[in-house]
């Protein structure tokens, strides 16, 4: 195979049919709260970066917009316990890559990220959960502009 990776055509919520190939497919065994049903997703660059769409491969017009936590917040951190990030195969703080989903909504009030519930992946198997941190400091609204406005002021 020369070490080629699978491709396959997804059909997405907003970009049409689109390429992606099997780095870029990741499994939610557990699926995401509220959306159990559905396991596999495919990470597509969106148009505008820093952003990435998580697309449902079982469900086109399931798609959530996903950012790196840090870039909007310098002084993210997560306290996961040991037992959760076993259930994806984690044993170093190395294979892990964060996402937090965004809201925008459609009345043009705050565009939010859900930092209390991120998306932790497995860098190296793929596989995913989406956690529920206890912190009382991170909520599922954060307003991402005024974060954002504030950190260029400073």
């Amino acid at each position: 195979m020369g070490g080629k990776f699978l491709a396959m055509e997804v059909k997405t919520k907003t970009m049409g049919t689109v390429n992606v190939d099997e780095s870029q497919i990741v499994s939610f065994p557990n699926g995401l709260y509220g959306f159990e049903e559905y396991h596999k997703y495919a990470i597509i660059e969106a148009e505008y970066k820093p952003f990435y769409w998580l697309q449902s491969l079982d469900e086109q017009n399931l798609a959530f917009i996903i950012v790196d936590p840090f870039l909007i917040v310098n002084d993210y951190e997560l306290d996961i316990d040991d037992r959760t990030l076993c259930e994806i195969g984690i044993d170093s703080p190395g294979d892990v890559i964060l996402f937090a989903i965004i809201t925008v909504p459609a009345d043009g009030s705050a565009v939010t990220a859900n930092l209390q519930g991120p998306i932790v992946i497995n860098r190296k198997n793929r596989t995913a959960l989406q956690v529920i941190l206890s912190d009382s400091k991170w909520t599922t609204k954060h307003n991402i502009i005024k974060t954002l406005n504030d950190k260029e002021k400073k």
